[in-house]
């Protein structure tokens, strides 16, 4: 990874999540482990998924960023003419029908072992050096620290689908939740590219409990901040369920919609509500 500032000003802060991997890994571990037969199999947001299904997928992302980042190796791409987000459903659901011959014993033994070695991944990595793109945050390249904070959200996101699925609380505490709320309001500058407006606009976001975040129309494209407005064009408001859920189409937009407050432009509020904080294909699946 080569050095440069990867502060990315446009998209706020850096947030580093670095602390909090090895918490999720245990808490992760602790829930599969404690699931029984049943629960293995109930089925989840994710479609055509059982609980099984989710966690199988979990050991795919790690062994694939273990091997692409750490190891250096080149997995095989997208077929000629394929959507990434397509490709991306294809080898997820090649990874789990193969992973369907795994024990839920074997599958936690697995997960305990190399997710542990992702906790220590992350733990050695340069932050501010430029990584690859995230894309949901848009086509450039991307500082680390985004990639990271990206791979965090996916593992609190799937953690929660398993709660969700067995009628777990799951880790709603501000100390996961907060990052990754701050981590998918990333998203929202690239959701806004398309969206006229002169410049010095402004969108506010607000999750209730959370905080706020600043959306700016810029001379040349759209930056966030956190914090509150006093006079926004629009503003958004919502709860931290719905947000999360929207950013992962665990809800669609019309939903969030309903359940939140909104004020000012119509227009630019509704632009906001498009925001997706995964690579999404128009499934529900993660």
């Amino acid at each position: 990874m080569t050095r440069t500032d990867g502060r990315a000003p446009h998209l706020g802060p850096m947030i580093d999540v670095r602390p909090l991997f090895a918490e999720q890994q245990a808490a992760f571990i602790d829930l599969l482990s404690g699931l029984d037969a049943d629960e293995w199999e109930r089925a989840t947001v994710c479609p055509g998924w059982s609980v099984k299904d989710v966690a199988a997928h979990v050991l795919g992302d790690h062994a694939g960023r273990l091997s692409r980042h750490r190891d250096g190796f080149t997995a095989p791409g997208p077929l000629s003419g394929e959507p990434f987000p397509r490709f991306l459903d294809r080898i997820n659901d090649e990874w789990v029908t193969a992973a369907r011959r795994i024990s839920p014993a074997l599958l936690v033994g697995l997960l305990a072992e190399v997710g542990d070695q992702v906790v220590e991944f992350w733990q050695g990595v340069d932050l501010e050096a430029l990584g690859g793109s995230v894309r949901w945050a848009g086509p450039e390249a991307h500082p680390v620290w985004l990639d990271a904070a990206r791979d965090f959200t996916e593992y609190w996101t799937h953690h929660q689908q398993i709660c969700d699925a067995t009628g777990r609380p799951g880790l709603a505490d501000p100390r996961y939740l907060g990052p990754v709320l701050d981590t998918f309001m990333r998203a929202l500058p690239h959701t806004m590219r398309d969206v006229p407006a002169d410049e010095g606009t402004v969108l506010q976001v607000v999750v209730s409990g959370f905080g706020g975040w600043v959306c700016g129309r810029g001379e040349e494209r759209w930056s966030l901040r956190r914090g509150m407005e006093s006079r926004p064009d629009a503003l958004v408001e919502f709860d931290a369920d719905t947000a999360w859920r929207l950013c992962t189409r665990g809800i669609e937009p019309d939903t969030a919609g309903e359940r939140a407050l909104i004020t000012g432009d119509r227009v630019l509020a509704e632009a906001a509500l498009q925001i997706v904080s995964i690579i999404h294909s128009g499934s529900a699946r993660p």
